[in-house]
């Protein structure tokens, strides 16, 4: 970046933190929206809420002090006036303004007490007869940072622009994908977005639609997905222990459990042994619905390994769903000899010990915990197969992390991860490109769907008596609310003044109160006496969201519904119906519902199939929230957008899969270009 006029290494250091390393970098900088200063409006035709470039001449400029200090400087066309107001300014500035002076300002139009006027436009004083200029491009507003100003972006853009236009980019696409798809070359792409002309559809640019924006998406899609299938093509080369024995082991296990496989568990339990018994490693997604049955197709997954003579590890995000797993497998496989290790941060020092000495000498076949499992001081004698549970919560980075625990003389162990959020095919592509997808696309036989029903949290007091009938008649309950305690700024509903209302409003229920906030021994309490039928209604946060599952408990009241994803509120939902009862989801909202409110729960009410609720999550709230980018540091795209462009994506991969067998220099090309040398997950 230093090579450009004006940058030296303190301004260096700033643009870094804006990605900004070198000159190309900039040309990939985009705009996040436009300005149009091509025009000068006449201040008499000014409309407020506008953003717009105006030329007049000083008629009065005077300092006022009302609660704080301002300048005032009133401007005029002949056509009407415009007050300039300033908060922060100097005694030059201000000397700056003398009656007769002519300026141009741009900013936005906004109702004053007298008259319109600008809060701190930007304005330059005219010299002499100079006319007023205007721009010959729409004014590109970039991602700020402290320090460096849009001036000098538009600047040193400018400077990039030239660069390029001297020395164009490689055009790595094949021109038959930018002939099919209508897209412009790379140069002409960037030059419009960065300078549009007048004429250009601003709207079609802000809404990220334009054939310019789209001929990027698509290289920088076809990047990400080039680095993870990069990762799958490196995981093919490398050894893994085949894991050929445990036949009779698996099938007796099969023939002991006290219900039946359904043919689509059975579809992916064949699918999972045909990798293990590979000598590289698998790396396959489980996708399968709220109660699709995943947690026993892991647990034979485990059991092959284990006969095999080998480790197996399952990693889940949250101690609640760690713990679950560590009790049903334990369960399961207790009577065939095995001891599962628990290990998570919560423990006790001794425990903890005793739990890395039995997984460090082999004696735990089988480990079960949080993150905690691949930190450092945690050591596997032969790890050979790692789980891991609600993947959305993890990276790839950290996915790599417990896979190079269980490196071995026989290579990389296996890795099985496993969602209950299932994610539309086209999102799939592109966040989980390294891994094969199996999808249990059938529930156990019996579930019936739960009824769900949108209602006024004015009508609480009906929902109460709805949650009285339903325990007197043996059922349970949950009441679920977003935040744990009361908010002066958030007006949901906590779990804590639920949980005294409730115990108040229901003397003769045992109610109970689980939340992120309380110690793991206490949650696991609550929650045991829940499951165990000590409590019969439980008041609690979203820690419930994965993992719990009691049979018994058959309605879900979700407080303040209007304010969560669908993907979350189908998640909750789906903590009812795993009995033979008729189950209810009650959503209370505080009305009055916005459009996309009202549209989110309209999805609940009419579906229970979770990848049509994960299309239509991902259509309005976007991708982040559906794969839950916060947790994981899913790529963040500098111009693709995952809904937004999804339609690309299968002539993405269609394209990535042409590069890597007829032109693996161009694919490499295309990945050093949007994700660095060594790529956006690191060298593996």
């Amino acid at each position: 970046m230093t090579s450009l006029h004006g940058v030296g290494p303190a301004l260096a250091k700033k643009l870094e933190k804006l990605g900004l390393f070198r000159v190309e970098d900039l040309l990939f900088l985009l705009p996040l929206r436009y300005e149009d200063r091509t025009q000068l409006v006449k201040i008499g035709a000014l409309v407020a809420g506008n953003r717009c470039l105006v030329s007049g001449e000083v008629l009065l400029s005077e300092t006022v002090y009302r609660g704080r200090r301002n300048l005032l400087v009133r401007i005029s066309d002949g056509s009407g006036q415009l007050m300039l107001r300033f908060f922060h300014f100097s005694r030059q500035q201000q000397a700056q303004f003398q009656p007769g002076v002519r300026l141009t300002c741009f900013g936005e139009v906004r109702r004053g007490s007298v008259m319109l006027e600008m809060i701190h436009p930007e304005y330059r004083i005219l010299r002499g007869d100079q006319a007023a200029a205007t721009n010959d491009a729409l004014t590109p507003i970039y991602p700020a940072t402290e320090g460096v100003q849009q001036g000098r972006l538009r600047n040193l853009t400018d400077q990039a622009l030239r660069s390029m236009q001297e020395a164009p980019p490689d055009e790595l696409l094949p021109k038959t994908i930018t002939k099919k798809l209508g897209m412009p070359s790379l140069a002409e792409a960037i030059l419009f977005l960065h300078r549009p002309p007048p004429t250009a559809d601003v709207e079609q640019l802000l809404e990220g639609r334009h054939a310019c924006q789209q001929r990027l998406a698509f290289e920088e899609l076809l990047a990400h997905y080039l680095s993870l299938r990069r990762l799958r093509a490196l995981a093919q080369t490398e050894a893994a222990p085949a894991l050929t024995e445990g036949g009779a082991e698996v099938s007796e296990f099969v023939r002991s459990l006290p219900f039946k496989l359904t043919g689509a568990q059975q579809r992916v339990i064949d699918e999972i042994l045909v990798d293990l018994a590979e000598p590289h490693p698998m790396m396959r997604l489980i996708q399968g619905d709220v109660g699709s049955g995943k947690t026993v197709i892991a647990a034979i997954a485990c059991l092959k390994a284990i006969a095999c003579g080998v480790q197996a590890a399952i990693m889940a995000p949250t101690e609640i769903l760690a713990e679950q797993h560590w009790r049903n497998f334990s369960d399961w496989l207790r009577p065939l000899g095995i001891e599962p290790a628990w290990l998570s941060g919560s423990q006790r020092v001794a425990a903890r010990r005793e739990s890395l000495e039995s997984i460090a000498d082999g004696r735990a076949q089988l480990a079960v915990g949080t993150h905690a499992l691949f930190q450092e001081g945690v050591e596997f004698k032969q790890l050979a197969l790692v789980v891991i549970d609600e993947q959305h919560r993890f990276g790839v980075h950290q996915r790599m992390a417990l896979r190079d625990k269980g490196k071995l003389s026989a290579g990389h162990p296996h890795q099985l991860v496993m969602t209950a959020t299932p994610i539309p095919r086209t999102l799939a592509m592109a966040a989980y490109a390294d891994l094969d997808t199996s999808v249990i696309d059938e529930l156990p036989p019996g579930r019936r769907p739960v009824s769900t029903i949108a209602v006024p949290d004015t009508r609480r007091s009906e929902i109460v008596e709805r949650v009285r009938s339903a325990c007197a008649a043996g059922q349970q309950a949950y009441w679920v609310c977003p935040l744990i305690e009361e908010s002066d700024v958030l007006d949901y509903q906590a779990a804590e003044a639920s949980f005294h209302r409730l115990t108040e409003a229901l003397p003769e229920l045992t109610v109970g109160l689980v939340h992120g906030r309380m110690r793991p021994v206490e949650k696991e309490r609550g929650m045991r006496a829940f499951k165990e039928g000590l409590i019969q209604l439980l008041v609690a946060t979203t820690v419930i969201e994965v993992g719990v599952d009691v049979p018994n408990a058959s309605l879900m009241i979700i407080e303040n519904a209007e304010r969560m994803g669908l993907s979350q509120l189908h998640q909750l939902r789906g903590r009812v119906g795993r009995g033979a009862a008729q189950s209810h989801c009650v959503l209370l909202y505080k009305p009055p519902l916005g459009r996309l409110a009202k549209e989110r729960l309209a999805v609940l009410r009419n579906t229970n199939d979770g990848f049509v609720v994960a299309q239509r999550d991902l259509e309005l709230r976007g991708p982040g929230e559906l794969l839950g980018t916060r947790q994981t540091g899913l790529p963040d795209y500098r111009i693709a957008n995952l809904a937004r462009d999804a339609d690309l994506m299968p002539e993405v991969q269609m394209t990535a899969e042409t590069l890597r067998h007829h032109s693996a220099s161009t694919a490499s090309a295309i990945v050093r270009r949007w994700l660095g040398d060594a790529g956006r997950y690191g060298k593996v």
